[in-house]
């Protein structure tokens, strides 16, 4: 390998000994396209020095050391390669394995499942990963997006009926003139997984916002084929609670991203016939329980992220009440309650920025059917909220992989696997 002068980041040096060290698998935080930086010579020679203690090298062996540290990175990457479950996590049911699907991911977003095998993951970055029979494919063709702030390539979304069809949804942040929205866009998947065919722009939000906050975005299939999908308010607080426009919204659409019948607003003068409900922050968890009805989880402020049951029509309160502050400490709206605006089911304070949401069958565990997992950003967890009863965090699950839970989802097998931005990977749990 040549390298113009040792370009090994510190934070590979280090997982190398530790791996080394301990046997265990840590290459799940590499991410080698983006961690190569200027370390010195003298560096160099005392990690490789480390990895070998017969090696004297010395500052001006600064090409042996480097040759040293790919070596041992090889041997790391061996291990992980060959390694199948490689942690183990402890719950309520027992100690669960934890395996790795898939590593080397730059902030993957959203993750779905193809009929007959195979997932798809989206990183945030635009791009879209195909694995399938062991194999990595990146697919073309994906839209154009605008990768600022919080925006990029969000969500997927595989129907029920993929295999007759091969069409997939994405949500993503587009342009739009001086501003940037999210948008809802379909396309065909080609039979051999290389590129998406006949992309189309679905549907996408009101014109007007500006800037890389609160795009949300998850899209789901409701049990009769139209599609939910959630929209942030952009950083725009008082576009929420705005029937004229997307912000701070859940949609309700066709397949074709055009209002479902049934829409509460549609005969309503100004107001957008796409909207389902809203007075929404920036939800980024959407899921359907056992009984089919919808829920959200949204990010608060500081404190007051929320998961509320979705009612049509219904006002959720954003931003004249929450249970959070201002990140300045000051309080938000008129409180916590208000004639006429929702309740949350259940809010955390502290916030542990949720994304993510997946309400589980009960198919491997039948003791959590019902429950809602929800990813936490902030605190490195998967959170278990009972499905019955008054809602509250029962569990929480933890384990050196759950670093920043972007999406979790339920397979057809009944296992639960998550994206983890901090390893750039996809995991499985089972039992």
């Amino acid at each position: 390998v040549k390298l113009q002068g040792i370009v090994i980041m510190r934070r590979v040096l280090n997982q190398t000994l530790s791996v080394l060290q301990t046997g265990k698998c840590a290459a799940k935080r590499l991410k080698s396209p983006h961690l190569l930086h200027g370390v010195t010579d003298v560096e160099a020679t005392v990690v490789a020095s480390a990895l070998n203690p017969q090696y004297h090298g010395h500052a001006g062996n600064a090409e042996s050391g480097a040759e040293m540290i790919i070596r041992a990175m090889a041997i790391l990457i061996g291990i992980c390669l060959s390694a199948t479950t490689i942690a183990a996590m402890e719950s309520s049911q027992g100690r669960l394995s934890v395996t790795t699907m898939a590593t080397g991911l730059d902030e993957p977003w959203g993750l779905g499942f193809l009929t007959g095998g195979g997932f798809l993951v989206t990183e945030r970055a635009g791009r879209l990963w195909l694995f399938k029979n062991g194999e990595r494919r990146e697919v073309r063709g994906v839209p154009k997006v605008v990768g600022l702030g919080q925006g990029g390539l969000l969500d997927i979304m595989i129907p029920r009926d993929f295999e007759r069809t091969r069409q997939i949804y994405l949500t993503f942040s587009k342009a739009q003139g001086r501003g940037e929205g999210t948008a809802l866009g379909r396309a065909k998947l080609a039979t051999d997984g290389a590129r998406l065919l006949n992309f189309q722009t679905l549907f996408e939000m009101t014109r007007g916002s500006r800037g890389g906050r609160h795009f949300g975005s998850r899209v789901i299939e409701a049990p009769d084929g139209t599609l939910f999908m959630t929209i942030g308010e952009r950083g725009d607080r008082p576009s929420a609670q705005d029937l004229s426009r997307h912000n701070g919204s859940v949609l309700h659409l066709t397949r074709d991203g055009r209002a479902a019948p049934g829409n509460p607003f549609t005969d309503q003068n100004g107001a957008m016939p796409e909207i389902w409900s809203y007075g929404h922050r920036n939800a980024q968890g959407m899921a359907l329980d056992p009984d089919g009805n919808l829920w959200v989880v949204e990010h608060g402020a500081r404190g007051g992220d929320e998961v509320n049951r979705i009612r049509r029509g219904a006002n959720y309160g954003w931003p004249v009440i929450a249970y959070g502050r201002h990140y300045t400490g000051l309080r938000i709206g008129e409180g916590t309650h208000r004639d006429g605006m929702e309740q949350p089911d259940f809010y955390w304070d502290p916030s542990i920025a949720p994304s993510g949401m997946m309400i589980y069958s009960g198919k491997l565990w039948p003791d959590w059917r019902g429950d809602i997992f929800v990813g936490s950003l902030k605190f490195d967890y998967i959170s278990r909220l009972n499905g019955t009863g008054t809602m509250r965090e029962v569990e929480q699950l933890k384990s050196p992989e759950t670093g920043r839970v972007r999406d979790i989802r339920e397979a057809p097998d009944g296992s639960i696997w998550f994206l983890s931005v901090i390893d750039g990977a996809v995991y499985r749990i089972a039992p």
